[in-house]
């Protein structure tokens, strides 16, 4: 062949020299040209050609043959292998896919040790081959690593210790680093540079990554603040009025913290924010065993009044009532009796009104309550009188943290006072309604 160029690039120059084309020149010429292809084999050529068609097609079987065994056979036994076991962590990882990811290295293994041989010829196309098995392989291995890594953090999950230092941010660091590694790597090998070169480039750049990744640096910061500090966990009851966020705390990662709203909205709020602006954890109450109530019952002012002798009568006759007023009444004619008070007026000295024998009961009833928890904050109080009656506060803990018991027992326990009220003499302070002016015109 080199012959023939030789040839052709010789007649061109004579024919530059000459200026013209001549009737005897082009037949000169193409009987050189046809006396010199008769000089090659050309069944010696296609026999080489069809020589390497046939390597590459064994090549490509081999490459999916390997696949095959790889996913119908290995992959199969081992599934099979991994159902009969009693440990859970396999289990996961079939559910991560990562013997799946796996099994895509074994025709890229078959084609990168077999093409220096059938290519042996042609070097940089089987340099080029080889390359970019190498970048093929590097990446399976990628994405195998990337399912390793998020297996660990679901095995890390099945511990208890694992809501009180959430690792899912710290894993997501370790997969930008992975990833940024193996992208130098592939333009490394891609462009024929050595890795240095690509990382004295970054330097430069260092100034526009810290601004493009500033809301990653910052959420990657805050996360290990809210980590360390155990400011929130998964599973705490998390509300953040500032992002409509009220529910339990379902993910902590690098760039969010995902609140499950009562509403099962969802809420995505950046661990910076979670840092920077205030929000309420109710992990306390969740591990105290209790859960407050507080409400309060507004009594009607002109209800209020002093006991004589017929409602003491009355009340004794209450169960959780009759040594208070025994004893109530007997502090209370000692008090006077020492003070030589004038009883002959029923505003001198100490009496019982039935405001404070309510009080009384309510404390009482609250005390025998099965669902109060009796070793935290107990508080049956009167509140400053208002506008809307006389508050009587009641400032207790129901030992059921579960919501729709807490609810009930709360709803029990304001239901039985309400009724309770009228056989004190007392009424439910209320602005005046539609059919409170309908009997006031009957009148």
């Amino acid at each position: 062949m080199s012959d023939l160029n030789s040839l052709m690039q010789a007649n061109a120059e004579q024919l530059s020299r000459d200026g013209s084309v001549t009737k005897e020149a082009v037949p000169a010429l193409m009987g050189k040209f046809v006396e010199k292809l008769q000089s090659y084999s050309a069944i010696e050529n296609w026999a080489v050609f069809l020589a390497h068609a046939i390597a590459v097609i064994l090549l490509l079987l081999l490459a999916l043959l390997a696949n095959y065994i790889a996913k119908r056979f290995i992959l199969k036994i081992i599934k099979k292998v991994v159902s009969k076991t009693s440990n859970k962590w396999d289990d996961l990882l079939l559910k991560r896919k990562v013997l799946d990811k796996l099994s895509h290295l074994a025709p890229a293994l078959v084609i990168y040790y077999l093409v220096p041989e059938v290519f042996s010829q042609y070097g940089d196309v089987s340099a080029t081959i080889e390359v970019i098995s190498k970048i093929y392989m590097i990446m399976v291995g990628l994405l195998v690593v990337d399912s390793l890594l998020n297996c660990a953090v679901d095995i890390y999950r099945t511990f208890t210790f694992s809501r009180s230092l959430p690792i899912r941010g710290f894993v997501q660091v370790v997969k930008i680093v992975l990833y940024f590694a193996v992208g130098i790597s592939i333009l490394s090998m891609a462009l024929g540079k050595n890795p240095s070169y690509f990382l004295g480039g970054m330097g430069a750049m260092t100034a526009i990554l810290l601004l493009v990744f500033k809301d990653s640096i910052l959420n990657f910061v805050a996360g290990i603040q809210l980590s360390s500090n155990q400011m929130v966990r998964i599973g705490d009851w998390v509300e953040m009025s500032a992002f409509g966020a009220d529910g339990d705390v379902i993910d902590i990662s690098l760039t969010a913290v995902k609140i499950q709203n009562w509403d099962k909205t969802i809420s995505t709020i950046p661990p910076y924010a979670m840092v920077t602006n205030s929000f309420k954890n109710w992990r306390g109450m969740s591990e105290s065993g209790g859960r407050r109530i507080k409400r309060s019952l507004c009594i009607d002012v002109t209800s209020i009044k002093f006991c004589d002798e017929e409602i003491l009568g009355k009340f004794r006759k209450i169960h959780y009532l009759s040594e208070y007023i025994d004893g109530k009444l007997s502090d209370i004619a000692r008090y006077n009796k020492e003070n030589g008070i004038d009883e002959s007026l029923i505003v001198n000295g100490r009496h019982l009104t039935n405001v404070g024998t309510f009080r009384a009961y309510v404390e009482a009833y609250l005390k025998n309550n099965p669902k109060i928890h009796k070793d935290m904050t107990f508080l049956v109080r009167q509140l400053p009188a208002t506008e809307k009656g006389l508050p009587i506060e009641i400032y207790v803990f129901c030992n059921d943290q579960v919501w729709a018991n807490y609810e009930a027992i709360q709803a029990d326990i304001f239901d039985h006072f309400f009724a309770i009220l009228p056989e004190f003499g007392l009424r439910v302070y209320q602005l005046p309604t539609g059919n409170d002016l309908q009997m006031l015109g009957v009148k």
